[in-house]
């Protein structure tokens, strides 16, 4: 009974981790101490067999994509020139990442003054995510393609958007869409384009948009998703120079 006290600290403990790491650190053996007179094992024996009775382990295909790009070069400068006039920092704003293996950011923004005729205002935002193959998950690809369903709903989901509308984005990576809308920001309205789109394990998802200030009309719809289209493309294209 002396011994009882041990073992339920050793039970509790194994229902604190997960189910995988049950298997190989909370083993039927670990109660060995609580044998006498040094008896077979018979619990700890009929364990130790029962990996090669188990279902195999299932196999999946590797990630396509080792790394990412470095995000704020993803773009390029003559393309931030197009769709940023102006822009603060040229070079981007880099998004915080605590692994930029799996997942990074980076953004452009700026206000171009053009007096009497009002200024014009962009942003550009976009945010990169890679995924591992993993026998309980899935392969790399299959992941991405899971997760690109969920950063899709979330733009879809975008509060206070209005008019908004999802076309497929034909030609961008493995597949992508095209969301826009429009979203009432310091008393301007706002044209947005966000693209989501996938290539092997990796998603990237750009949005760009834009508001005229001061009296100033607005960009044209065309001219935001054109933009953005045309940035996905690039930030898929640095994807795949990363990994050569």
């Amino acid at each position: 009974m002396q011994r009882s006290a041990p073992r339920l600290s050793r039970i509790l403990a194994c229902a604190a981790v997960p189910a995988m790491l049950v298997a190989a650190g909370c083993s039927s053996g670990s109660d060995s101490g609580d044998k006498g007179s040094g008896a077979p094992d018979t619990a700890s024996s009929s364990s130790s067999a029962a990996p090669s009775a188990a279902t195999p382990t299932k196999k999946v295909d590797p990630a396509k994509f080792a790394k990412l790009p470095d995000v704020c070069k993803s773009i390029t400068t003559k393309t931030i020139d197009t769709l940023v006039p102006k822009a603060k920092n040229k070079k981007g704003t880099a998004a915080n990442s605590s692994d930029l293996t799996s997942r990074g950011g980076c953004s452009w923004n700026g206000l171009e003054d053009k007096g009497v005729k009002g200024s014009q205002y962009r942003w550009l935002d976009v945010s990169f995510y890679r995924y591992e193959s993993d026998a309980t998950l899935g392969s790399g690809q299959e992941r991405a393609a899971e997760n690109f369903t969920k950063e899709l709903g979330k733009v879809q989901a975008t509060e206070g958007a209005k008019n908004l509308r999802t076309t497929v984005a034909g030609g961008v990576g493995d597949q992508a869409n095209t969301v826009t809308y429009q979203l009432r920001k310091t008393d301007e309205d706002f044209t947005y384009a966000t693209v989501v789109s996938r290539t092997g394990n990796a998603v990237v998802v750009l949005s760009y948009n834009g508001a005229g200030y001061a009296g100033a009309k607005g960009p044209s719809e065309g001219w935001i998703v054109n933009g953005a289209i045309s940035a996905s493309k690039e930030a898929l294209a640095a994807v795949a120079a990363a990994n050569k």
